[in-house]
């Protein structure tokens, strides 16, 4: 069956917007993915070329012209500072499912951005997608993130033992679930 398009949307919550990529994001993008310290419970390394970012963003407009989910860009309101991004990505209509994603620069961490960011897109995921299961993973050392997914009601489900090889560093992913009837 031929797939839809999904236009990115913009979406407002109470202190972010988020919004479609576009090229004028490469520099803050790539500011974001070059970072070691941002990146280091990451399933891949840190980018060293630029034009990685602009890979990421031509590829942020195929996955909304093929239909298999949103990566939208995070901007602060009161200043339109680029936070990072957040995703919705491997939509499948049939099961009605997604996994969500998001990367946040080092400064905007403890704030509640990420979650308030995912909070967003979800409730977009659920109303507009009518979804009825997202999922989403992280390093089994990233704490941070855990707790960002338990406050916005996803059930640690289990654990992905060695699932990722970063630099030659062998580590575990918890997979998290949240069913659209424990949405809230």
């Amino acid at each position: 069956m031929a797939r839809m398009s999904l236009p990115t949307p913009t979406l407002h919550t109470e202190r972010l917007r988020l919004r479609p990529f576009t090229e004028a994001d490469a520099d803050a993008l790539f500011g974001l993915h070059s970072n070691a310290y941002v990146l280091r419970y990451w399933d891949s390394p840190p980018w060293s070329e630029h034009v990685r970012a602009e890979r990421f963003i031509i590829a942020c407009g195929q996955m909304a012209d093929e239909g298999t989910g949103a990566r939208l860009a995070m901007d602060r309101v009161s200043d339109g500072t680029f936070l990072g991004w957040c995703s919705l990505t491997r939509w499948n209509p049939d099961y009605r499912s997604a996994s969500l994603g998001y990367c946040l620069d080092e400064a905007a961490w403890g704030h509640g951005y990420a979650t308030e960011a995912a909070h967003g897109l979800l409730q977009w995921a659920f109303d507009t997608l009518d979804l009825n299961r997202v999922q989403a993973e992280t390093d089994t050392r990233n704490v941070a993130s855990a707790r960002v997914l338990e406050k916005l009601g996803f059930v640690r489900e289990g654990t992905l033992r060695e699932d990722c090889v970063v630099n030659g560093e062998v580590s575990d992913s918890w997979v998290f679930g949240l069913i659209r009837r424990e949405w809230r």
